[in-house]
């Protein structure tokens, strides 16, 4: 809870996930040692915390996240006529023309897909537009760069992030164990729910209507 009355609204706060409770922590003792706690405050904690907040009026509210709590962001500021800026996520797309140079190392989606936080950031490339006959050469340079990073075996790597909670693992498998989605792995797929553990997946041909691709 707040070790002070939320009294003075003139000044931003920064609200931490409790999804991601070594980041929260992390990100509430730098901001607090390096910035102006005047200027700056960090609060953390959950629902009751979250709630609390947006009980106040602010002059501006900038939310990332889910749309299903986007809407209960927007709902609240209207009470106010609070201005709100609201970063949903969506399907991040890459187009890759049949011309388009392979050399993984520098044009590859694989970085910020694979190699920031497992995909687990608003900005990750969701899923690759190409042509059937450029598609077998994209396949075969994302898998190449993905042993490179993480070998054979990637889901024993240490490089490779875990998914960050149950809820949204089991979210994700749901997604992979579609009926008409399971079938259309070509690359990894394994999931292991103790260790929060799903290896890096490549689909090729999703139908478009299906959770993964409308999630």
């Amino acid at each position: 809870m707040f070790k002070q009355p939320l009294t003075d609204l003139s000044f931003p706060y920064s609200f931490a996930s409790e999804l991601a409770p070594a980041s929260s922590s992390l990100l509430a003792k730098l901001l607090e040692q390096y910035l102006d706690p005047c200027a700056v405050r960090v609060v953390e904690g959950a629902v009751t915390e979250t709630t609390l907040l947006l009980e106040q009026k602010w002059n501006k509210i900038f939310y990332t996240g889910s749309s299903r709590i986007g809407r209960i962001i927007m709902t609240a500021a209207v009470k106010h006529l609070t201005p709100v800026s609201l970063e949903l996520g969506g399907k991040s797309l890459v187009v890759i023309d049949s011309d388009t140079n392979l050399d993984v190392k520098k044009y590859s989606p694989f970085p910020s897909k694979w190699g920031c936080n497992n995909g687990q950031v608003c900005i990750s490339p969701d899923y690759i537009l190409t042509t059937k006959e450029y598609a077998p050469k994209v396949i075969d340079a994302l898998k190449q760069e993905l042993e490179a990073f993480y070998g054979n075996k990637s889901r024993e790597s240490k490089d490779m992030s875990r998914i960050v909670n149950l809820n949204q693992f089991d979210r994700l498998s749901k997604m992979l164990e579609e009926k008409e989605v399971s079938d259309k792995i070509i690359y990894g797929g394994q999931k292991n729910r103790d260790n929060l553990n799903i290896s890096p997946t490549i689909l090729l041909d999703v139908p478009l209507d299906s959770l993964i691709m409308s999630e």
